[in-house]
């Protein structure tokens, strides 16, 4: 297999940033990965190299940012495409501090594109979020419903979502892809790499497994008196590993189209499930009965929100392969295996 383009990757040491690099680097892709750390660890990356094996990990090196604009240059005079994971994305904490999401998510997003304009790489795959979609009129969304975020995190995916339909706009030579994620969860088959936030987890699954390895004593369920059928709000929760390769599907389509523009795609499964079922999921998984607590609704949640798969499918030729068994299968291979994260035990 032949080495491909050059991918420069932003937050590749995350959680869905992580699991991409993988499938970037098997179909042959040169990645150099930018990350601060600020949600993530170096570890991961050392991991990624194991699953690959040493011949593809030449083809991964890592930058860690500081705002030194001096690597950055070194990185892009070699990238060929871009895809932007890097943001903060937590839903309360953008409610409670919007200041810090319009400064990291947004003024971080718009330093970005002027780097790539600068050095003339202006193929972009940007990782955008459902959360554009706030409350829709009715489901499942669709990619041209009207974009009403209900939170300042859903706002920045949606500002920078304009911000990158100006600049297509305004200069054709920009190729963009927008993925729309539904709510990312589960971790690679291995059990070698998952969802390790640091502090107290913001989204359900991470939260779900540091109770049933011990960490945490409960599970909180945000909002019990949702008009749903068992009172817990729906999502539309994918598999990383289906996300992935989502991205992977997109730079290809990026890199081989000249006339692409700038158009969004979700990325999700089609399906809602609720909260409570999710935790049923999980408990048959694991063997394990979890405590649950039942909370008041979060500000800035939405009821039930799930995705139309439809234009990926006929448009990327990309569908959504596991269910949420497998999803909790393989999170909880990973809990089990690292039940402190990528660390010892403190």
């Amino acid at each position: 297999m032949g080495t491909k383009e050059r991918i420069l990757v932003t937050g590749g040491a995350g959680f869905i940033g992580s699991h991409t690099v993988v499938q970037l680097l098997k179909e042959g892709f040169k990645v150099s990965v930018l990350d601060n750390l600020d949600n993530a660890v170096e570890e991961a990356l050392d991991r990624v190299r194991q699953l690959v094996g040493p011949q593809l990990s030449n083809n991964l090196d890592f930058h860690l940012i500081l705002g030194m604009r001096t690597i950055w240059r070194n990185c892009f005079l070699r990238a060929n495409a871009v895809i932007h994971f890097a943001g903060l994305k937590a839903v309360g904490e953008s409610v409670a501090n919007p200041m810090r999401y319009f400064d990291n998510n947004l003024v971080g997003s718009i330093n970005l594109y002027k780097v790539m304009a600068k050095y003339n790489c202006k193929k972009l795959v940007f990782s955008s979020s459902a959360t554009v979609y706030g409350q829709p009129d009715k489901i499942p969304c669709v990619e041209d419903f009207e974009l009403k975020a209900m939170n300042p995190y859903g706002r920045t995916k949606l500002f920078l979502e304009e911000i990158a339909r100006d600049l297509q706009k305004a200069d054709q030579k920009w190729r963009i892809i927008l993925l729309r994620y539904f709510n990312p969860v589960g971790a690679h088959e291995s059990g070698m790499l998952g969802e390790d936030p640091k502090g107290i987890p913001n989204n359900l699954m991470p939260y779900i497994t540091q109770v049933a390895v011990g960490r945490l004593p409960e599970l909180n369920v945000y909002g019990h008196d949702y008009p749903t059928p068992d009172g817990s709000a729906i999502r539309d929760y994918i598999h990383v590993m289906d996300l992935a390769d989502g991205h992977v599907v997109a730079l290809e389509k990026l890199l081989q189209s000249n006339g692409i523009g700038c158009v969004a795609y979700n990325l999700g499964t089609g399906r809602g499930t609720s909260v409570l079922e999710m935790v049923a999921a999980f408990e048959r998984a694991s063997g394990k009965k979890l405590p649950i607590k039942l909370c008041p609704r979060r500000p800035g949640d939405a009821t039930a929100v799930y995705a139309s798969t439809d234009k990926a499918e006929k448009e990327l030729g990309w569908k959504a392969k596991y269910g949420i068994d497998e999803m909790c299968r393989d999170q909880w291979k990973w809990a089990s295996q690292n039940p402190w994260g990528y660390k010892s035990k403190p």
